[in-house]
């Protein structure tokens, strides 16, 4: 599933390095006269460095025409091709197969280059080195191992000193998916490290074969008469393993003089020998050795200083993060995880693009208690035609299930956590029980994935209110965890005496309210406000901070022109609730054609003589107005926040408007639109 645009490029790569490892494989068992184990380096660092590997072996490796595979091989650059071929592809074999095994164990990423470091000069020294080169070095086992040690600690360093921050940053950055084996990114990124370790260590390897302390390339053939003599004593006492090739099991043999006397070298060896009469002095092999490892731990430590390096892929492995967001080597796992994008693959369910949220959910009646099921899930919800996001969502609808009570329900509401992560919900300004407020930790433990838990309270007020999310609210609110909860008045005696029985301090807002005193319009809207972040197929989080400003808006769910159209007449009056769902802006909701007046606020209705006239409320976080508009003329009438930007869809307006923005369309005395206008 391709998840950002990347992921095409990442795909493609990763398929033509597969197809490039094939060739060379192929061509190389097919009959290119070197030994074995170049044969497979080739092919290794192919797998690994796809095209580039497929060109480094084209231009420096495989035979041009039957015979002159010797001749063609004997340049310096590419016996340091050869040299650095062998290297990395034992080092870099060992580093990836560490950086899985410490990604799944769950190692920050300090001790995951430590490990991958040994992994890989290990397998390099130990396996690729003294073992598979062993019968063309002879000798012992461990006599190889010492002759390889200095020439391999050095290659190596300067190849970690490349790869390490490559892998670092990469994985580190924005999309963490590099951190986890089971991305296709992390192969990627290691494919772009193994490539960075190669170009800064083939330098090195170039220098070590010009002193004789490393082989390039070789040439072996199968038809030649096999060469059974004892390696040299100039073979043996070469300053490292491969520095000579004495008696190659078949084929072009090194002849015992290696020519690191009078500087010359037998072109029919095809191996590369170019380090004669250039051993390195002491100085310079000091000198070499401590700034390859000077190089190893900048490598290692840079990448310190802008990443927090003591975070594993457990912890942060497969986030994505937003465009923009700063993070630095302080940035907890945490904070990674409340601004990280929901991963499409969690959706469970697609609503279909005409899907609207603050659907009415009827109750069930159980024992005369309300009984509501809510459960959360990760779903796929479309805010404009052309435009679906990712969302947290209350039985797939966002947002979630307008909840319609009278003063004195006893409610229940069965809530079942399906979403990744643990959540809670809040009753926003009712008056209930301390232990189901909902503050996660604080008054509830958090309901965790895959459980459920039950909030059960008499509803002591009337008017408009609202649920949310209070685990990690910045987050999963703004991800459309929350809907609208309206009170009313009540005839019903059992809500009376239930209303009683709570022995409430006295005041107005818990008094019982008196039914005919509501009051009411012709038509009723409730308008629920979200900010929304979409970038490239991942829906973040909205933050008002760096990186978490949103590009989208909507009302009830919706941008304009997806959003509602409410019809009414002339003389009519329409009741809005605005809630301010929102968890990020103050929005100056506005009305045109004419003033409104506000006849509540925050749930409480105003006394006649506080009620007031205007044609804009500035509705925050949090906040509710209850406000009746009068239709004075026909016509398309918006409601909209005065906020230019939040009236846009990613800073574009579709059909006049965007965003937080909706239309009373009062009728003409036929009860027809106005016509539109001509375009």
């Amino acid at each position: 599933m391709f998840l950002q645009p990347i992921d095409i490029f990442v795909y493609a790569w990763l398929a033509i390095a597969v197809l490039s490892a094939i060739y060379v494989a192929w061509d190389q068992f097919r009959g290119n006269p070197e030994p074995t184990v170049m044969k497979w380096g080739f092919v290794l660092i192919t797998l690994y460095m796809g095209p580039i590997g497929l060109l480094l072996y084209v231009m420096a490796d495989k035979e041009p025409a039957p015979g002159t595979h010797e001749a063609f091989v004997q340049p310096l650059w590419k016996q340091g091709v050869g040299s650095a071929v062998h290297c990395v592809a034992g080092d870099a074999t060992g580093i990836i197969l560490a950086a899985v095994v410490v990604s799944v164990i769950g190692l920050p990423m300090w001790a995951d280059l430590i490990v991958e470091y040994a992994a890989g000069f290990l397998f390099g020294l130990l396996i690729f080195q003294s073992l598979f080169m062993r019968k063309m070095m002879g000798g012992s086992y461990l006599e190889n191992v010492r002759k390889s040690f200095m020439p391999e600690f050095i290659s190596m360093n300067a190849m970690m000193a490349g790869m390490a921050p490559v892998m670092v940053l990469l994985m580190m950055g924005r999309d963490m998916r590099a951190m986890w084996p089971g991305e296709p990114l992390f192969w990627f990124v290691m494919s772009l490290g193994v490539t960075a370790g190669y170009a800064v260590t083939y330098p090195v390897n170039v220098w070590l074969v010009s002193r004789g302390m490393k082989h390039g390339l070789m040439t072996v053939r199968d038809d030649a008469p096999a060469q059974h003599d004892a390696p040299s004593q100039a073979a043996k006492n070469a300053s490292h393993d491969h520095g000579a090739m004495a008696s190659m099991p078949a084929g072009h043999a090194m002849p015992a003089d290696t020519g690191m006397g009078d500087g010359k070298h037998d072109a029919s060896a095809g191996h590369g020998m170019h380090g004669g009469g250039k051993t390195p002095t002491r100085a310079q092999l000091v000198a070499v050795t401590a700034f390859t490892s000077l190089m190893l731990i900048a490598g290692m430590t840079l990448p310190s200083a802008f990443v927090n390096m003591r975070l594993s892929a457990h912890e942060v492995g497969k986030l994505i993060m937003p465009p923009g967001m700063i993070t630095t080597q302080e940035t907890p796992a945490a904070t990674m995880r409340d601004m990280a994008g929901i991963d499409p693959r969690e959706s469970v369910y697609t609503a279909p693009v005409a899907a609207q949220g603050d659907q009415l959910l009827p109750p069930q009646i159980v024992d005369g208690v309300k009984v509501f099921h809510f459960d959360l899930e990760v779903i796929q919800w479309s805010i404009l035609a052309d435009r679906p996001v990712n969302a947290y969502a209350v039985n797939r609808q966002v947002p979630g299930p307008r909840i319609e009570l009278e003063q004195g329900d006893h409610v229940r509401f069965v809530v079942t956590n399906h979403l990744p992560e643990s959540t809670t919900l809040h009753w926003h300004g009712l008056i209930v029980p301390n232990a189901m407020d909902g503050p996660a930790v604080v008054t509830q433990k958090p309901i965790a994935p895959g459980a459920t838990y039950t909030y059960d309270y008499v509803v002591p007020q009337v008017g408009t209110y609202f649920y949310h999310s209070h685990d990690h609210p910045d987050r999963q609110q703004s991800l459309g965890l929350y809907g609208a909860l309206i009170v009313r008045p009540t005839h019903n005696p059992d809500n009376l005496k239930r209303l009683a029985a709570l022995h409430l301090p006295p005041e107005e807002v818990t008094a019982a309210a008196d039914p005919a005193k509501e009051v009411k319009a012709d038509h009723e809207y409730t308008l629920l406000l979200q900010e929304w972040l979409a970038r490239d197929g991942i829906t973040y989080p909205a933050m008002n901070m760096e990186g978490g400003l949103p590009n989208y808006f909507t009302i009830n769910g919706k941008a304009y022109p997806s959003t509602d159209t409410v019809k009414m007449r002339v003389g009519e009056t329409i009741k809005i609730r605005f809630i301010g769902s929102n968890t990020n802006f103050v929005h100056p909701m506005h009305i045109h054609g004419g003033p409104f007046t506000v006849v509540a606020r925050d749930g409480v209705d105003l006394p006649k003589d506080a009620q007031f006239q205007a044609d804009t409320v500035n509705v925050g976080p949090g906040q509710r107005y209850d406000v009746i508009w009068t239709a004075r003329k026909p016509g398309r009438w918006l409601v909209h926040c005065h906020i230019p930007h939040h009236t846009t869809n990613n800073n574009q307006e579709q059909q006049g408007g965007g965003g937080l923005m909706m239309v009373l369309d009062v009728l003409d005395a036929n009860g027809h639109s106005l016509p539109m206008p001509a375009q």
